[in-house]
This record gives structure tokens, C-alpha cells and sequence, in this order.
């Protein structure tokens, strides 16, 4: 059976392919090899700058221009020539040193200097490196990107309804009102700082040979800094040098990586349940889409399944970046080889990231506020202004306050008007007892309105 979206085992390269092609070229074998390809030529161009590393002299510039056609034209079939190459070798990154070996057997400069490719390197010196210029261009291009534009979307949705009022429900019950636009800039707010952590993690790199120590290094070419010219190159590949590590770099930095997106995808779960329920109490209408169905057999139906894809999605997410943060850091001794099964999966998690985000997105595109609903909705718990009837008897010495109010409103069928008598009757200053007997549950939002236009000045103001 030929492998294409309707014979893909996972929904990733099937289902959602169209939806996730974008990470294709960063996380799949082809991107892999193109990674592993560029960081062995990078290594070998800083070698031939280097004077003190005996044996190479300086690249030419026809010779560098070369190389860097190598890295710049990578194609699927350089990467099919690796994978067959590497049918013979049963080793990856050795077959990647081979296709360069290769690539440059018609240049005699630089096949003379061909013994420098992978010099002094371990695998995972190529590895770590490779994986973490994946990750960088994934956060930076593809799964920030997503984040923003749900902030966006957020912000966008909290501006239009900042002020209209919404009946609060703490444990599912009718509480203190708020406003439906300080509720959605909430998950704005959070989503802002969570992606500031995010963008904040220093995605680490090592090139120091077999177990870390520059053994091979120290003793081919004693007068080199190797610590110096490791760090400058891994740096100049915009990672962050971690000098201290065993054959492989500890994927600490990973862990926080996976940690920090599991912490934006909770967010993004709450964030859906909370209005799939606002879907549900029907303080939000969803705008049909023409030609779409909501079930196979109730044509009324207008289903939050982007919403509920979206959350389904963010815990397939957040299980694989899970386990990815909880297993890659443990490594027997000075490296075992099962972090290299396990590190692939990493664009699987970041996949269900991106098709979430997309989900979530399309869901508040579809949202339209029943304004009348809520309204209503405050209208039938006038209860709620129990909190400020007592506390304003309260600042007014009068006794047993919360006890007066809980008797009046605790189980009780309540009313506007019987909150009014018992206004009424208290010993409070005329105007006072005025304020509160004038008010109406949709005045009662505090300041919600004035939060959310801060959260929303906040963001336009990044």
C-alpha cells in the first residue's frame, strides 16, 4: 500500500497532514539529515579558520562557496542518498560524514582536506546540535506564531465585549458578576507570560567529543582552546554552550522547553473548556460554516468540535512532551541509546501543538456573544449582590451581617425586589441604602471592564 494521507498510521501525516506540512521539512528524517549536514560543514569551515588546528589550511573561496551550496541546495534527494547510504553503514550520522566524503569527491581542495569532516566528534555532538537548531526554528517560526495569533484572537474577542456584564460561576454556582471580556483577556494574560518563559529558554548545545572531555581534541591539537572555539561555534549557531557534559548534552534544556509548552497548553485547555461551558449555557452562538455538518442525524446542531479538537490535541501533546522531559534527561552512565528512539517523537508532540493551535483558533473565529442570554441570565440571580449588601453593612458596624444575608438569600428563592426591602430596612446612611438599592446585578462588575482594557493595552504595546 503506497504511504500518503489516507494510508498514514498517524493522524499527524495523515488526518491532519495538510495541517501540519509546515514541520515537515524541520522534524521529519529529511530535516534531520539537512540539520546534520549543515552542523558537520559549520564544523568543518570553523576548523579551516582556525590556525592552530594543524593538518587544514584555510578554504579558498570558490571551496567555501561550495560547502555552501551544499547546505543551501539540500534536497529529498541528498537526503534519500544518505538513508542509502546509510542501508550499508547502520549508522546515521556516519552516513551522513560519507555523503559530504561524497559531495566533495570532485573538488580537490576540499577532498584533500575530506579527513577533517566529523573531526573529533562524537554522534551526538552532530545530534544535539542538529535537534536543537530544530527546536529554535520550530518555537521561533511555527509554534509561537501560533500562540500569537491566539493571543491575538483573545485580545480581539476581550476588546469587543470588555464591558458587557456576565454572571460569574465559582463551583458552577451563580457568583459576583463579571464581564465576558476580562474573562477571555485572562487567558491572554496568561498565555503572554507563559510565551515569554517560552521564548526564554536557552536551548543548549555541546561539541566536545566521545564522553565531553576533548580527549581526542587535546591530543591531536594540544595549543587549541577547545573549550573557547566549542563555545564560539555553538553559539554562532544561535545556540547556548553547555561546557559540561558526558558523550551527550543532558537535554535539560529540553525538559524546560517541553515543560514551558505543556504549561501554555493547559492554559489552552482551560481556556477551551471554559468556553466550550459559556457554548453550552448559550452565552455564545458559533457562526455556521456553509456546507458544514454538526451530526449525522440532528441537522440543528452546531457543535464546538474545534474547541473539543483543539483540547483533545493539547493532552496528546501534552503526554508525549511529558514523558519527553520525564525520560530524555535519564541516560545510563555516560550515554545509552535509548534517547535516540525517543527524541524522535519530538515533532510528533510539537505537531498535535500546532494542529491544536489551529483548532482553537478556527473555534474563536466562530464565537458570537448572546448578549440578551447573559443579560437575562444576571437578571435571574439577583442573589449575587448578596456579597455587597453584607460587606457595605459590614463597613457600617452593622452586626451578624454575613449571617443576615446568608439567612435572606442561602437556598431561598430571591428577588430584586425582596433584596430591596431588605435594603430597605437596614440602618444605613440615605444614600447609601439609595446606592445600594439602585443597584442591579449588571452594574455589579467591579473594575472587569478596566482589567481587560489593560490586558489588551498591555499586548498591543509588546
Amino acid at each position: 500500500m503506497e504511504l500518503n494521507q489516507l494510508t498514514a498510521i498517524s493522524p499527524i501525516d495523515g488526518r491532519y497532514g495538510s495541517r501540519t506540512a509546515e514541520l515537515r521539512a524541520v522534524f521529519s528524517e529529511y530535516g534531520l539529515c539537512r540539520r546534520r549536514v549543515e552542523v558537520e560543514i559549520r564544523w568543518l569551515q570553523a576548523l579551516a579558520k582556525h590556525s592552530q588546528v594543524t593538518g587544514l589550511p584555510g578554504l579558498s573561496p570558490d571551496s567555501d562557496r561550495e560547502l555552501e551550496a551544499i547546505i543551501r541546495d539540500f534536497s529529498e534527494a541528498d537526503a534519500g542518498r544518505i538513508k542509502e547510504i546509510e542501508k550499508t553503514t547502520n549508522h546515521d550520522v556516519k552516513a551522513v560524514e560519507y555523503f559530504i566524503r561524497e559531495k566533495l569527491r570532485d573538488n580537490d581542495e576540499l577532498r584533500s582536506i575530506s579527513e577533517f569532516i566529523h573531526f573529533g566528534c562524537t554522534t551526538w555532538d552532530i545530534n544535539n546540535l542538529s535537534y536543537g537548531l530544530m527546536l529554535l526554528k520550530s518555537r521561533d517560526e511555527h509554534l509561537s506564531a501560533g500562540i500569537i495569533q491566539i493571543i491575538d484572537a483573545l485580545c480581539s474577542l476581550a476588546e469587543r465585549w470588555a464591558a458587557q456584564p456576565m454572571l460569574s460561576r465559582t463551583h458552577g454556582q451563580p457568583a459576583s458578576p463579571t464581564t465576558l471580556g476580562k474573562e477571555l483577556a485572562l487567558f491572554a494574560h496568561r498565555l503572554r507570560g507563559q510565551l515569554a518563559g517560552f521564548g526564554k529558554v536557552a536551548i543548549a548545545g555541546k561539541m566536545n567529543g566521545a564522553v565531553g572531555n576533548f580527549n581526542a581534541h587535546l591530543v591531536t591539537c594540544p595549543d587549541v582552546d577547545w573549550v573557547e572555539f566549542s563555545r564560539m561555534f555553538v553559539e554562532a549557531l544561535g545556540l547556548t554552550f553547555n561546557p559540561h557534559t558526558t558523550q551527550i548534552e543532558p537535554y535539560d534544556h529540553m525538559a524546560e522547553y517541553c515543560h514551558a509548552l505543556i504549561r501554555i497548553n493547559t492554559i489552552l485547555i482551560d481556556c477551551c473548556r471554559d468556553i466550550w461551558g459559556y457554548i453550552a449555557f448559550g452565552y455564545f452562538r458559533q457562526k455556521p460554516v456553509a456546507g458544514e455538518v454538526g451530526s449525522s442525524t440532528m441537522p440543528h446542531k452546531v457543535n464546538p468540535i474545534d474547541l473539543e479538537n483543539a483540547e483533545g490535541n493539547l493532552g496528546v501533546a501534552n503526554a508525549l512532551l511529558a514523558f519527553l522531559a520525564e525520560k530524555l534527561p535519564v541516560s545510563r552512565w555516560q550515554r545509552d541509546l535509548t534517547d535516540s528512539t525517543v527524541i524522535r517523537n519530538t515533532g510528533v508532540a510539537l505537531a498535535h501543538c500546532l494542529v491544536a493551535y489551529q483548532s482553537c483558533l478556527q473555534g474563536l473565529n466562530k464565537l458570537e456573544a448572546d448578549t440578551e442570554k447573559m443579560n437575562a441570565d444576571l437578571e435571574d440571580n439577583p442573589e449575587v449582590l448578596a456579597e455587597a449588601i453584607q460587606t457595605t453593612m459590614r463597613r457600617h458596624g452593622i452586626e451578624n451581617s454575613y449571617e443576615k444575608l446568608k439567612e435572606l438569600t442561602r437556598g431561598q428563592q430571591v428577588t430584586l425586589a425582596s433584596l430591596r426591602t431588605f435594603i430597605a430596612g437596614l440602618d444605613l446612611p440615605e444614600a447609601t441604602r439609595a446606592a445600594l438599592s439602585d443597584l442591579e446585578p449588571g452594574d455589579y462588575t467591579g473594575n472587569a471592564a478596566e482589567q481587560a482594557a489593560q490586558i489588551i493595552a498591555a499586548w498591543k504595546e509588546k
